[in-house]
């Protein structure tokens, strides 16, 4: 491809989750849990996984699904509030090359009993190898896949 080019967009997402705002971060700051959630499943192999939960903490995350290419998500931790929102940078590559980076806001608060959870994605989408209603739809996956995790651990964990 000769042709370089970058797309840009934001997307939300709003969920609830029947879970303390504690239990729902916990899933993100517990490096054991997260893996469970974000990138083992039904036909993904994780090659490698690291994470530092903390401000300036990093996050590298190597997988494949099947027999397909290496992709590789790097995170930088930017802004941390305990129990209440994690703000983070991140690139996503896929056998080498770089297919985007983004922005990311998760914001948690209480209703009721459980939490609210929403997350805004800016990004900057390269040379159309990945565009952003692909993203969401993973994020929207990854989402459900986080309330499975919480539905299965103890309560405030």
């Amino acid at each position: 491809m000769n042709e370089r080019s970058a797309g840009h967009a934001t997307f939300v997402i709003r969920r609830s989750y029947a879970a303390t705002p504690a239990t729902v971060v916990h899933a993100f700051a517990d490096p054991a849990t997260k893996r469970r959630w974000f990138f083992e499943g039904e036909g993904w192999t994780v090659d490698e996984f690291t994470s530092s939960f903390e401000v300036g903490g990093r996050e590298h995350s190597r997988f494949r699904f099947g027999n397909g290419p290496v992709m590789c998500n790097d995170t930088i931790y930017l802004e941390i509030v305990a129990n209440k929102r994690i703000v983070f940078s991140y690139t996503m590559t896929v056998a080498g090359r770089p297919i985007s980076a983004s922005l990311g806001t998760l914001e948690f608060s209480a209703d009721g009993e459980g939490t609210r959870l929403n997350y805004t994605e800016q990004a900057a989408f390269l040379d159309r190898l990945n565009e952003p209603g692909e993203r969401e739809v993973g994020f929207r996956e990854l989402f459900q896949a986080l309330a499975d995790e919480i539905e299965r651990a103890p309560a405030d964990a």
